[in-house]
């Protein structure tokens, strides 16, 4: 589905657009100072370039954060439904992180050898994702870059395959989308000068035929995946998909490589566990260390035992798979904390308990002001989609896609005191967002969809898109 507006709601969009935008102004005299004095000297005038992808005229100066809430530079105080984008998704600085931080820190933070939390994180890592063998990175990017790298020289085989839509961070492999049903290379990718169809293969998510034709080439090295899809909107899987998916993929000698990076807010052992399904290779990222740059990725004992012969077969030098800081000693003391204190079974129990309260607020909400909208949840995780029902692809689900819109929310809930993730609409629920936090949310957005309602006049006309 996709929405039509007049020509008169839009212009009624961007002027109430243009209100919040004002009201921001006016609200963040001191973000607005710092932001004019780091304009100079970063370009877009942020460290990372994403950070002037949020709604607001300025980037937002945040001071401090705590729990789920954070404080701006101008002593405002916000419910944070984004959480570091799931960096933060057990909330900010939790006592157990804090204090074993601040006790390896004392002790030194890197020197490229191991250490005491290896063993205990290495085993507790194989107890709960239940694959055997584990290797550290800096970021989820890097776990997936170097995965493929294993596979690859694991399999002696050089293609990969993803969905439609998929994101498994910087990897340039994955930056292939269908356009038309042809496999293209994504336009907004800045700098690539190789051919990327040459070596990926993409098909749509929850499509079994298109993924048995895929592999029946027999050159397939891995699928890499999300279980479910996140940072195109959230895509579920269908009934049955991921079981007979699985079948495919080893019928056809490729192996399956999930991305559990946002999937984690499942439960204690990520989607894939929860669910049943067995994974080749796993990778987990930024919430690992809570919010520290760390990610890692684990394999089965077979595919392991393929990888070392595949290495020690080399010859000597680089091998392209790691960093110097990879596995520091601040961040291994950290995920110890992390898994042993943080991310307990109890703390989803919170974490699912909170969002689930989330996700039929918000539907409620959505129906009481009669919005062709719908809500999809993964665990701790949910998001609102502008269409009725969710979508079961990446075409589909980008189909919904209104940026505008979207933007508009985003910085109406902001002056309201509520944040949520700025790159689409999603939210998350940490161990410390309380049920107040809930109703919180739910009152702005009840207050942001009303005064769109009256501003704008919302009287959407739904039509049939041709998206497979």
């Amino acid at each position: 589905m996709h929405i039509k507006t007049s020509n008169t709601q839009q212009a009624a969009r961007q002027a109430m657009a243009a209100k919040e935008r004002q009201r921001f102004i006016t609200g963040h005299p001191q973000s607005q100072a710092l932001a004019e004095q780091a304009a100079p000297h970063w370009l877009f005038g942020v460290p990372l370039h994403w950070m002037s992808d949020w709604s607001t005229p300025f980037a937002l100066q945040v001071a401090s954060a705590q729990g789920a809430h954070l404080l701006d530079a101008d002593g405002l105080d916000y419910v944070d439904f984004c959480l570091g984008d799931t960096g933060a998704m057990f909330g900010h600085a939790p006592p157990a992180l804090v204090a074993a931080v601040q006790r390896e820190v004392a002790r030194g933070c890197t020197t490229m050898l191991s250490g005491e939390d290896v063993a205990w994180v290495g085993a507790e890592l194989a107890r709960r994702f239940g694959l055997a063998v584990w290797q550290s990175a800096l970021s989820a990017s890097d776990a997936n870059r170097f995965l493929l790298r294993w596979v690859r020289a694991a399999t002696g085989r050089k293609k990969l395959l993803v969905f439609n839509g998929c994101y498994h961070g910087t990897v340039d492999d994955v930056f292939v989308d269908l356009v038309d049903g042809v496999p293209t290379p994504r336009s907004s990718l800045l700098g690539q000068v190789h051919d990327l169809t040459a070596h990926t293969v993409v098909v749509e998510f929850n499509n079994l035929a298109a993924l048995e034709a895929a592999l029946k080439g027999g050159d397939i090295a891995c699928v890499l995946a999300e279980p479910v899809m996140t940072n195109i909107g959230m895509v579920l899987p269908q009934p049955g998909f991921w079981q007979a998916a699985q079948g495919l993929i080893r019928q056809h000698g490729a192996l399956l490589v999930l991305d559990e990076t946002h999937t984690f807010s499942s439960g204690p052992g990520g989607y894939a566990r929860l669910h049943g399904l067995q994974p080749d290779a796993l990778v987990l990222g930024k919430p690992m260390a809570g919010g520290l740059p760390c990610a890692v990725y684990g394999m089965s004992a077979e595919l392991a035992a393929r990888a070392t012969q595949a290495k020690r077969a080399a010859p000597p030098g680089h091998s392209g798979i790691g960093t110097t800081l990879t596995a520091n000693r601040l961040t291994l003391a950290a995920m110890r904390a992390t898994l042993a204190e943080v991310a307990t079974p109890a703390a989803f129990e919170h974490m699912i308990a909170r969002c689930t309260e989330v996700a039929d607020g918000l539907r409620a909400c959505i129906a009481r002001h009669q919005l062709p909208w719908c809500v999809t949840q993964v665990g701790a995780r949910c998001e609102f989609q502008l269409g009725p029902t969710p979508p079961q692809n990446g075409t589909q689900a980008e189909a919904l896609f209104d940026a505008e819109l979207e933007h508009l929310i985003h910085l109406a809930l902001l002056n309201r005191g509520v944040l949520i993730t700025p790159f689409h609409n999603m939210l998350l629920c940490s161990p410390a967002t309380s049920p107040g936090d809930v109703q919180r949310l739910l009152a702005a957005f009840d207050e942001v969809l009303g005064q769109f309602n009256r501003d704008c006049s919302v009287g959407f006309e739904m039509m049939a898109s041709s998206t497979a």
